[in-house]
């Protein structure tokens, strides 16, 4: 059975910086694309970043540069660094691998 759960969200100011993690079982990071993906209050969820199982990454226009994901295969852990963060990227923040979904980490930008 496949789990994922997140965690490192928070409150911070805006131009902070915070670094997500989720931790998979049941699933191998090396086989499956992991993606991180954020839901703002209202709004539809939407793809911030991707890194397939070759180790490639990808980013929504709205955060390159700002966003990076990264993996550790013998932790079986994926991370998002987050920096510069700006009110906008206030909102839930869930993890998706191999059709699964965790439950998400808060992550609060205050002007």
């Amino acid at each position: 059975q496949v789990q994922l759960v997140e965690s490192g969200g928070g409150l911070v100011q805006a131009g902070g910086s915070l670094r997500l993690s989720c931790v998979g079982s049941g699933l191998i990071f090396t086989v499956n694309n992991m993606e991180w993906y954020r839901q703002a209050s209202g709004k539809q969820r939407e793809l911030v970043a991707t890194i397939t199982r070759h180790g490639t990454t990808n980013y929504a226009d709205s955060v390159k540069g700002r966003f990076t994901i990264s993996r550790d295969v013998a932790k079986n852990t994926v991370y998002l660094q987050i920096s510069n963060l700006k009110p906008e990227d206030t909102g839930v923040y869930y993890c998706y691998g191999a059709l699964y979904w965790g439950r998400g980490t808060q992550v609060t930008v205050s002007p």
